[in-house]
């Protein structure tokens, strides 16, 4: 497929895109991989401060494989789904281990990695390596089902026409593939939004499929379900506090965290085996490591 709108799409790409520490010429491989895990399920204004904190403290693969797991857990803070510090960890240690401490530029590599799926595979094989590679996030594919196939949103999950479209329209150069993709991620990010697209901004908009339709609602999207009094929130007030304490705490410690025993108790189990917490032989609970 001839791609009508790569030009316009990377002329405002240029114009408007972020300036984000993961975008800027010297960032490392490690550096746009330990960016791309962070955004997973996160905005970029939360992920901003604990990225540059993270990169100070552990600037390559092997200065994170040396401390503890429980370090990672620690520095990740109040991000969100901590398990993927616990994946960067054991990323840094098998890049460290056999990759001589380099991120591997090769998808298959990347993709054998904890925590590294084929959408980050592929963005930080074209972002870090500049190599030609669809990449499918949720802003990307939200363009495409406008744009091309006329729909609000796209499916929950990737399918194969979907897969074959982007890569359709990706560039022969592979440095403009790169390009064209982060520029297509930064247009759902920033004006093809979700909840309300400001089409009036969109550079392709004359061109865009869904709109020439009329704009038609799509399925009802599901809604997020409640944070408060949650088990993901009684998880995370345990965490922060084995977070805040410079060794093993006691049980009873943790009720002032969360004062209901049996939601608190089955929290702990979870964070157990997930490998959040450890328990140790005299009962008291830790951070992993």
């Amino acid at each position: 497929m001839t791609n009508g709108y790569l030009a316009p799409v990377l002329s405002w790409y240029t114009a408007h895109a972020r300036e984000l520490p993961w975008r800027q010429p010297g960032a490392s491989p490690w550096a746009i991989l330990v960016s791309e895990v962070m955004l997973q399920q996160t905005p970029v204004a939360r992920v901003l401060p604990a990225y540059e904190a993270w990169l100070a403290r552990w600037p390559t693969p092997s200065s994170l494989a040396a401390c503890a797991p429980g370090e990672a857990v620690r520095q990740w803070g109040r991000l969100g789904y901590p398990r993927r510090a616990l994946r960067l960890h054991a990323t840094a240690r098998i890049i460290t281990d056999r990759h001589a401490g380099q991120v591997p530029a090769a998808l298959d590599a990347l993709a054998g990695l904890p925590g590294v799926g084929s959408y980050t595979a592929a963005a930080v094989a074209s972002f870090a390596f500049g190599q030609r590679h669809a990449v499918l996030d949720t802003n990307v594919r939200r363009v495409l089902a406008r744009l091309v196939r006329g729909e609000e949103f796209p499916s929950r999950s990737t399918s194969a026409a979907e897969a074959r479209l982007a890569e359709s329209l990706l560039p022969a150069d592979r440095r403009k593939a790169a390009r064209w993709s982060v520029a297509v991620m930064e247009l759902g990010a920033l004006v093809c939004t979700a909840a309300r697209p400001r089409c009036s901004g969109c550079p392709v908009a004359p061109d865009c499929s869904w709109r020439r339709a009329g704009s038609p609602a799509g399925a009802k999207r599901r809604t997020a379900p409640r944070y408060e009094g949650s088990d993901r929130q009684c998880r995370g007030a345990l965490l922060a506090a084995l977070r805040g304490t410079g060794g093993p705490v006691r049980g009873v410690r943790l009720e002032a965290a969360w004062p209901d025993q049996q939601q608190r108790a089955r929290a702990l189990e979870g964070l157990v085996a997930d490998g959040l917490a450890e328990q140790l032989s005299d009962g008291r609970f830790a951070l992993p490591g």
